[in-house]
């Protein structure tokens, strides 16, 4: 199946669960208290982000979907902040104020990208009553999706009227599940528990046999659509009923900090499923997201953006015939490795040694070698109408089969400047009688930094002359 980012604005989303405010104090520690062992954290900034539900809620914004949430809060400035905090993002705020409440609120004190301490403040946030359904059940109908982000808190004591409503009025419904008792959800289209926690319900598993048994066990016990157990560094794995289970791996490249990552992963499938209707899409893409989100600090959102570079990247081959966006992708990462990046282009329309002898001398000057080749209508404008005689396809074949050749791109215009502009490789090569600043790409590499070469093509070769032997 081809990955794609699915267009998010077109899911209208409601979020219900528990809402949080998150903080993050930040500042230098160098020093251990004189009062007790433990570092002295100097606070030189702080932040405020949504947590929980709300978390989710952002995600669900940053991907570009229209989001509501739904939550319990108390009559307080931190309930304030966090709707400003959502309202600022375009989240329509359903907040349940009550006087005798205080908002949840956690406070991380944070230094040298390392969390010290995380602190809080609960107190008597054990619900006794959960949030009213009446009122939202009766505004169910206007959305595509619902997704129930349970912390434990209270707000979702009793979720069963919501799903049955969600059911019957045929809305999928998609839950992130906290504590030792699912029964709560059942009817659920979707349920996604971490391995800790599904292993709470059934039991330890210690292969992949015995866990998609247990998890399709349970997802009939259950009567839920699909079961999505996210399971760290191993990925995920989706049961889904009637089809065959799915195992993916895990994108993620760099973990940073894996707070609010299964917020991220619940806001993307819930996004990507409200467009596509398809879960193993859904899943793979919010796989994606999961692996860009862990590489930040603290809670995060990811953007539409980011995941097309991310699968960009994730699924570009690693050598040989790129697109564009492949190719600037491998370039990021070859440019973080500090590699050397050599750029070429031209016609090549009938390889011969002049060619190799030019584009091995080409790859020993750094560590990749780029070359771009005109297409086919550009070659024609340039060299007539004869011209090409191999097809680009064939041409980028044949180039990409070279030793020391690391990735071949095609551009369409008459020169290859903007494709090098974009690029902007450490030396520009060009080979034949020219001078430096002539070439196609000069000032952009020069102002970048750097260097443009000029190189002789081996004597006694060329492709015109090669065509006109042949036609003589």
């Amino acid at each position: 199946m081809t990955i794609k980012v699915p267009d998010f604005s077109k899911a209208n989303i409601l979020v219900i669960g528990d809402l949080m405010l998150d903080r993050y104090w930040h500042g230098d520690t160098s020093r251990i208290s004189p009062e007790s062992p433990v570092p002295v954290v100097n606070v030189n900034q702080v932040e405020n982000r949504a947590g929980g539900a709300a978390n989710v809620a952002l995600n669900l914004a940053a991907l570009g979907a229209q989001v509501s949430v739904a939550g319990i809060t108390g009559e307080d400035s931190e309930a304030e902040l966090l709707e400003s905090l959502l309202q600022a993002a375009g989240v329509s705020c359903l907040f349940e104020k009550r006087a005798n409440q205080a908002t949840i609120t956690k406070l991380r004190v944070i230094s040298r990208n390392q969390q010290l301490i995380r602190l809080d403040f609960e107190k008597d946030f054990a619900l006794q009553n959960p949030i009213k359904h009446t009122q939202l059940e009766q505004q169910l109908e206007q959305y595509d999706l619902i997704v129930l982000s349970d912390y434990n808190k209270g707000t979702l004591q009793a979720p069963q009227s919501i799903i049955a409503k969600a059911k019957q009025s045929n809305i999928p419904l998609l839950v992130d599940p906290k504590g030792n008792d699912f029964r709560k959800y059942r009817g659920a289209t979707l349920l996604t528990p971490n391995q800790s926690e599904f292993e709470a319900i059934v039991g330890k598993t210690h292969d992949d046999e015995i866990l998609l048994s247990q998890g399709e066990a349970l997802r009939k016990e259950l009567e839920l659509g699909a079961l999505l157990i996210t399971r760290s560094e191993k990925g995920m794995a989706l049961i889904e009923q009637s089809k065959q289970p799915y195992l993916q791996p895990t994108q993620a490249k760099e973990i940073s900090d894996v707070t609010g990552a299964g917020d991220t992963v619940i806001a993307t499938l819930a996004a990507a499923y409200a467009v596509e209707q398809n879960l193993v899409l859904a899943s793979k893409v919010a796989n994606i997201a999961a692996g860009i989100v862990i590489s930040k600090l603290g809670t995060a959102t990811v953007s539409p953006s980011e995941l097309q570079a991310a699968i960009e990247q994730d699924f570009a081959p690693q050598h040989g015939v790129v697109t564009e966006q492949q190719l600037l992708n491998l370039i990021a990462t070859a440019k973080a490795k500090n590699e050397i990046l050599v750029m070429t282009n031209g016609c090549f329309d009938i390889l011969h040694p002049g060619h190799a002898a030019y584009l091995k001398e080409a790859a020993a000057l750094g560590d990749r070698l780029i070359v771009a080749v005109n297409d086919d209508d550009s070659v024609q404008r340039l060299k007539g109408d004869a011209r090409p005689i191999n097809p680009l396809s064939h041409r980028m074949q044949m180039l990409s089969s070279l030793t020391g050749v690391d990735w071949v791109v095609a551009f369409s215009e008459d020169t290859p400047e903007r494709i090098i502009g974009r690029c902007l490789p450490d030396i520009l090569v060009k080979g034949g009688d020219y001078k430096a600043e002539d070439i196609a790409g000069y000032e952009a590499v020069k102002a970048n930094g750097g260097e443009v070469k000029i190189l002789q093509f081996k004597a006694g070769y060329s492709t015109s002359s090669i065509i006109e032997k042949i036609r003589r």
